[in-house]
């Protein structure tokens, strides 16, 4: 069958299209177009051979092919594809190697085409587009900005010192050093404990050096913070250094006690009273107990009630630190109120 009037790749020339008048090749030829892409830039899209003055053997393109002579080079064997831009091949090895040929240019000439469209989108050529930079092994990875503290709330000084709050009576304790937040503790209103434990002298339970309570005094006709004061200090012994919670004697129950200070005290802007026991045991080296009330800054002002319990002897905590805890107490939210007894308080032994 021969093939009917169209372009096609020229023989002579692969790079370029050829009209095929449907019985001779004509003197027309053009550049093919690149496909999705519009012509090729930089030159013009040939007009078809009747937009140009036909030569005078040349009829005008049929519908239907017409039968007649192939095309130079087209090899009767083969079976026209019916594609606009099919190749008549030129015959035997040379016109497969030309019609690959004809296919690598026709790529090529897509890709480029392709490249172009792309690069005018973003206003620039093709040429002037930079390949995207790739990080080097050497390149330090990027790293993102700390996230920076909100306003109005700086960042804690590393000197400030480390309080314990008790929100219900309204007031915060400062914690010295060689004391922690009570864990594993079970009296109730423990404030703060000595670091670690040890096995008590006489049941080989659990003790502590040092402790200290802090409550609400509930229930009681008296409110003077003396009376209150000198009304705890035996319970609060007892508590300590005779029997436990269970009835237990870890220190094999209190052999006696002495008074070894008390006074009035300011605590936290307001005017309280302490009074002191020096205890000794069956075992162990006894200690020191503390009750100390002052009124409350908050609510109904009621009564506040510290118990101090400090070990004796040399594993127990420094007496000093009562002086220190009691002057560093500070109504919640209030740094700059404070109190003391305006003299050492610790008691030799």
């Amino acid at each position: 069958m021969t093939p009917p009037p169209g372009w096609y790749r020229d023989p002579s020339a692969p790079h370029q299209e050829r009209w095929w008048d449907g019985t001779a090749w004509t003197e027309h030829r053009r550049t093919p177009e690149a496909t999705g892409y519009g012509p090729v830039a930089g030159h013009a899209q040939a007009p078809r051979p009747e937009q140009q003055a036909p030569r005078p053997h040349a009829p005008p393109p049929q519908d239907l092919p017409p039968q007649g002579p192939h095309p130079p080079g087209y090899q009767a064997h083969q079976a026209w594809s019916g594609r606009p831009d099919a190749v008549p091949p030129a015959g035997g090895g040379r016109a497969k190697a030309v019609a690959l040929t004809a296919a690598a240019a026709v790529l090529v000439a897509a890709v480029v085409a392709g490249v172009v469209a792309l690069g005018g989108d973003d206003g620039g050529s093709a040429g002037a587009q930079a390949p995207p930079a790739t990080a080097g092994t050497t390149d330090p990875a990027p790293v993102s900005d700390p996230p920076s503290s909100s306003p109005g709330t700086p960042a804690p000084s590393a000197d400030a010192p480390a309080v314990v709050e008790d929100q219900l009576n309204g007031v915060t304790f400062p914690l010295p050093d060689g004391w922690e937040r009570p864990r594993h503790v079970a009296e109730d209103d423990v404030m703060m404990t000595t670091d670690g434990t040890y096995k008590c002298p006489a049941d080989g339970s659990v003790c502590r050096h040092g402790l200290v309570v802090s409550r609400t005094v509930t229930a009681k006709a008296e409110s003077a913070p003396e009376a209150l004061a000198r009304e705890d200090i035996e319970d609060a012994a007892d508590d300590a250094y005779d029997r436990d919670l269970i009835g237990n004697k870890p220190f094999g129950g209190i052999e006696s006690h002495e008074e070894v200070a008390s006074g009035p005290v300011a605590v936290a802007g307001r005017a309280g009273y302490y009074v002191r026991w020096r205890v000794r045991t069956a075992e162990g080296p006894g200690g020191y107990v503390q009750s100390m009330v002052f009124p409350s800054t908050v609510g109904t002002e009621s009564p506040i009630l510290v118990r101090y319990v400090f070990d004796a002897g040399e594993d127990g905590p420094p007496m000093s630190d009562m002086d220190t805890i009691t002057k560093g107490i500070r109504p919640v939210g209030d740094a700059d109120t404070g109190g003391g007894v305006g003299s050492g308080i610790g008691p030799t032994d």
